[in-house]
């Protein structure tokens, strides 16, 4: 099952971009055996900053066709690690080919796309800058695959 984040923003060199890719190799070496992967990016820019709509409609082309929308919101479903691997386990068993984790610009994700989403996540009640929630998430889908691969960087 392959996985696309699609995100407003570009995640520039610095300490975030090294996190995500670092996490992005650990994923694909450990969730490839167990049918997880590959892990892509999908970066839109509204660059005449016209707003949420604007940015939707950008997600909107960056999601695969055909793919399962999972979004990245404070009104989502707070899940423990354990939980969002078993949630990603669901998907693949159920013969999803593609998840797509969409992640809003500032001002969060436009309601007309947060309404057609099939799942939607949050990392608490707290809001996270949106270039952090790329990192959480990464580390979360690396975490899920030791998790499901039985190995030790999970320690509950």
């Amino acid at each position: 099952m392959r996985l696309h984040i699609c995100a407003v923003g570009r995640l520039r060199a610095g300490p975030e971009r090294d996190l995500t890719d670092d996490y992005y190799t650990r994923f694909d070496r450990t969730g490839r055996p167990l049918g997880l992967g590959p892990v892509s990016e999908l970066e839109v820019e509204d660059k005449k900053n016209l707003g949420m709509g604007a940015e939707a409609v950008l997600l909107d082309r960056a999601i695969p066709s055909g793919a399962l929308i999972a979004t990245l919101d404070e009104r989502g479903r707070v899940l423990s690690s354990p939980e969002f691997a078993e949630q990603l386990a669901r998907w693949r068993d159920g013969g999803r080919q593609d998840v797509a984790f969409v992640i809003g610009g500032a001002d969060g994700i436009d309601p007309s796309l947060r309404a057609r989403a099939d799942f939607s996540l949050s990392f608490g009640k707290m809001v996270w800058p949106h270039m952090l929630v790329r990192v959480m998430l990464a580390e979360q889908i690396y975490r899920a695959a030791t998790i499901l691969g039985g190995g030790p960087y999970h320690r509950a």
